[in-house]
């Protein structure tokens, strides 16, 4: 999806009065217009997913808060799109980082959508239930493994509202990119997020999602029929992951051919741990 006139980076956009949003200038065939940080609060506010270590982010972000006091930085997973700015905010402003816990993989595997950062080191790790605070919001965690394994989501108990992070956005379905990445535990997120009644997703990337469950619900649809093409495929016989990328995604940019190819691979291995697919010799096939 491409965007339909120039992002705002850098510039502060309200949300609702609670919630400022301040675009990263990151824009890729993977970031969308490039990665949102929202920031939370009026007296004392929270940071959400400062970015990318970009120093002109930073410093717009510097500006928003405008010497306010910044009672957390607060990370939803950790890829390199959404927390290396966390050291310079904390450096500039004395904030804890807090959040998704700190992950290091050993992959040979074709890195998309964003690599690791491996610097992410985290001042406290939240779990489901968990909460950080300030003047007027509080923020719970929502534990979405799935797009990583350390995703979390996390609520604005105050306005009904959600930061999604990358597991769910409005502009695209998320990249599960295994070993990291999980589908089993990705449909599960999205089960779990179903039978919530928030009012309105923020997302990592892309617009925000007015009607949440809606979206969640035909993220779930996507999901089985990609599922049901695989089978398919395998039906008429073994299969290498590039050939049913190629069968499957007619039309897209071929940019984003590692990325469904590690999508249809997070598949396959759910597939698998369901009794209905098998691997051998770089070739997948329908279980016996």
């Amino acid at each position: 999806m491409a965007a339909t006139s120039d992002p705002p980076i850098g510039i502060p956009i309200l949300l609702e009065p609670m919630v400022t949003r301040v675009l990263a200038p990151n824009p890729s065939p993977y970031t969308f217009t490039g990665t949102q940080t929202h920031i939370v609060g009026t007296r004392d506010v929270a940071v959400i997913d400062p970015g990318p270590a970009d120093t002109a982010h930073v410093d717009a972000l510097l500006a928003v808060i405008d010497g306010r006091r910044v009672s957390a930085i607060v990370i939803t997973h950790h890829h390199r799109d959404h927390s290396p700015a966390a050291v310079s905010l904390k450096a500039a402003t004395g904030a804890p980082i807090v959040g998704a816990a700190p992950f290091h993989l050993s992959d040979d595997g074709p890195q998309v959508d964003a690599a690791f950062d491996p610097d992410y080191v985290p001042d406290l790790v939240l779990a489901e239930g968990d909460a950080v605070a300030g003047e007027g919001w509080t923020l719970e965690a929502i534990a979405t493994p799935g797009h990583t394994s350390n995703h979390l989501a996390f609520a604005l108990l105050e306005t009904k509202a959600v930061f999604s992070g990358d597991h769910v956005m409005g502009w695209s379905t998320s990249v599960v990119s295994p070993p990291d990445g999980d589908m089993t535990a990705y449909m599960a997120s999205l089960e779990k997020l179903m039978k919530r009644d928030d009012r309105v997703y923020y997302p990592g990337h892309g617009e925000a999602v007015e009607k949440p469950q809606r979206l969640v619900r035909g993220m779930l649809g996507h999901r089985k029929q990609r599922e049901g093409q695989i089978l398919r495929l395998l039906a008429a016989g073994p299969q290498p992951v590039a050939a049913m990328v190629e069968r499957m995604y007619v039309g897209i940019d071929a940019r984003l051919f590692p990325a469904a190819e590690r999508s249809v691979l997070a598949h396959l291995i759910d597939l698998e741990r369901r009794g209905l697919a098998s691997v051998g010799d770089d070739a997948w096939r329908a279980a016996a």
